[in-house]
């Protein structure tokens, strides 16, 4: 694979996106909220942003600034519907480039991501997860993660990874409390 284009892989990805959760409406600053785990490590932060999208990228970045040592650069991001109706999914593909502060060769490189669902948030925010791991896959990140000084999960889980989805039963209780921890 080259340095500088990466195309999604089948590989297991070293992020998995635990639990996401973002609250946004008119006239108030949206708000996302994130858990990332990578084997028996894991990571969450919260961020406000311009819309839903955004404060779950500023939430992914600030989780993962010690393993990328800065934030990574949104080149760019697409989504169109892939057929008509309520029940469509929508392709969301987005381009990245390493943080800036990222020395030598892990300064180096572009990585693509893309993901697709009928909940638009829920394949954004796995779409950047995809690009993310394509450049931790990268020989010259490797061991990124276990070098991040990260914090131990409570509970790890062996075999499978977890997919984070929209929880239908979880989505009426107040998320207020979990932003203000």
């Amino acid at each position: 694979m080259s340095p500088t284009t990466s195309e999604p892989t089948t590989a297991v990805p070293t992020l998995h996106l635990t639990r996401w959760t973002v609250q946004s409406g008119s006239n108030v600053q949206s708000r996302g909220a994130v858990v990332i785990s990578s084997g028996d490590h894991q990571w969450q932060a919260t961020a406000e942003g311009n819309g839903p999208v955004d404060a779950l990228y500023r939430a992914v970045d600030r989780a993962l600034a010690g393993v990328l040592t800065g934030h990574p650069r949104l080149l760019a991001y697409d989504i169109h519907a892939v057929a008509e109706g309520p029940d469509s999914e929508g392709v969301v593909t987005v381009k990245i480039a390493p943080p800036s502060a990222a020395a030598g060769r892990r300064g180096t490189g572009r990585y693509t991501g893309e993901a697709r669902s009928t909940n638009i948030i829920a394949a954004s925010i796995e779409a950047y997860l995809h690009a993310l791991n394509g450049l931790l896959g990268e020989e010259h990140w490797a061991g990124a993660t276990e070098q991040a000084g990260n914090r131990k999960r409570a509970k790890a889980t062996a075999g499978t990874p977890e997919r984070a989805e929209l929880d239908p039963d979880e989505a009426h209780h107040d998320t207020v409390a979990w932003f203000e921890r």
